[in-house]
């Protein structure tokens, strides 16, 4: 895949280079780091699409179901990454995100992931409806 398809796929991308302490005894990028570049674009999501404005005004926001990776190609300091993800509405309760990382240096997709994401009401302590202003916003994302 090539750069400009990776882009043109996710609505959402951040640039992150590696970092040297994130490297494991097999000289490589451990396997742990990459939910945390799956983290980091999930909540650049969410900043894009009101969901953390919303959920800190009305305790109402998503909360992470499951997540899974599949590892493609070991990644090696130094490089420089691209961290692509995008979101669809599955149930009126959940959005099913998927990720890829981009590697800049082997200009090819190292690793890609998923997650299912319930939306829910942290003040009664439940799953609740996505809120339409934010499928609203997720749904114009996708296409975007």
């Amino acid at each position: 895949m090539e750069i400009e398809q990776f882009l043109s796929e996710y609505p959402v991308v951040l640039t992150q280079d590696l970092v040297w302490g994130d490297m494991d005894a097999f000289r490589h990028i451990n396997n742990k780091v990459y939910f945390r570049y799956f983290e980091d674009a999930r909540i650049a999501f969410f900043d894009r699409s009101g969901v953390t404005e919303m959920m800190k005004r009305e305790n109402i926001g998503p909360i992470l179901a499951r997540t899974s990776c599949n590892f493609l190609l070991p990644l090696d300091y130094p490089d420089r990454i691209r961290i692509g993800t995008r979101a669809t509405i599955r149930t009126p309760k959940t959005l099913f995100m998927e990720y890829a990382v981009f590697s800049e240096t082997l200009q090819k997709v190292a690793a890609k992931g998923d997650g299912l994401i319930v939306y829910y009401d942290y003040n009664k302590g439940g799953s609740c409806r996505i809120p339409e202003a934010i499928a609203e916003r997720i749904s114009r994302l996708a296409v975007a």
